[in-house]
């Protein structure tokens, strides 16, 4: 597509999807009485929010460079996993693009070590926790004995909250970012910084301000907007994660014993 009519296509579908997000959580607020139900479409809600944040990245990557980088985009915009975490990164404070994907990378085990003394290897929480609430399965634990996941069990979970993403991109919408001309500023003043890094938050904070001044200067920004919708705008959006990765990172049961073993003589030593 031309840089214009990928825009056109992008404005179009941010509205679909924010429709979609608003429609999940709202059938999740009628459920009181049914928490699992409610947390799955809490979860479908927080997903369908983090696509947006995914493709307002591909608006936020320097024009230049998107023909290198869609795949990456794309293959995010599909995955699970990188869903979850673009939802759950808006709320970090990292220093920099770099320390941005360190995080990330601590989200993205395939397995990982827990317990006093690491004796649990225990699976990616945030896939566990999505499909193990979602689906009545087989798990097989380290000792190799199959035991069945009852997904009913989470009819003890707590109160649900309006998901952070659905809240930032509901924001985004009322100060203007997701219409079409709000799309172009976006592109237009974020395109010129390529966040790779050393890229940093006071990166961030120039070019929000700037979108902010072109916004309001071109009238984009709605009656609905808030100083809560500009508050969120301006310190919950984080820096571009076009460049970053979000694929699992496989890990070997002999490498999580040999750390965990590791890990139990560094404790008693």
């Amino acid at each position: 597509m031309s840089q214009s009519a990928r825009l056109d296509f992008i404005a179009e579908g941010l509205a679909v999807i924010l429709s979609s997000a608003r429609s999940f959580w709202s059938a999740a607020e009628k459920l009181p009485d049914s928490p699992r139900e409610a947390s799955v479409l809490e979860g479908f809600a927080e997903e369908e929010s983090a696509k947006a944040l995914i493709l307002l990245d591909l608006v936020r990557c320097p024009p230049s460079k998107i023909d290198g980088r869609i795949g990456r985009i794309v293959k995010n915009f599909y995955s699970h996993l990188a869903r979850l975490i673009y939802a759950k990164a808006q709320s970090w404070r990292p220093v920099n693009v770099k320390q941005l994907q360190e995080y990330i990378d601590s989200e993205r085990q395939g397995h990982y070590l827990e317990g006093g003394m690491s004796e649990y290897i225990l699976p990616n929480w945030a896939i566990y926790s999505r499909e193990s609430t979602l689906y009545a399965d087989i798990e097989q634990h380290e000792n190799g004995v199959p035991q069945w996941n009852d997904p009913t069990r989470f009819s003890s979970m707590g109160i649900h909250m309006r998901p952070l993403a659905l809240t930032l991109v509901e924001a985004l919408d009322a100060i203007g970012v997701l219409s079409r001309f709000g799309l172009e500023a976006t592109s237009d003043i974020w395109g010129t910084v390529d966040f790779l890094a050393n890229e940093h938050s006071g990166h961030v904070r120039d070019l929000t301000g700037q979108l902010a001044k072109r916004l309001d200067a071109e009238g984009l920004v709605t009656e609905t907007a808030t100083n809560d919708h500009a508050r969120w705008f301006r310190h919950y959006w984080q820096m571009p994660m076009y460049n970053l990765d979000f694929a699992l990172i496989p890990a070997s049961l002999d490498q999580l014993k040999a750390d965990r073993e590791a890990a139990y003589w560094s404790e008693v030593g």
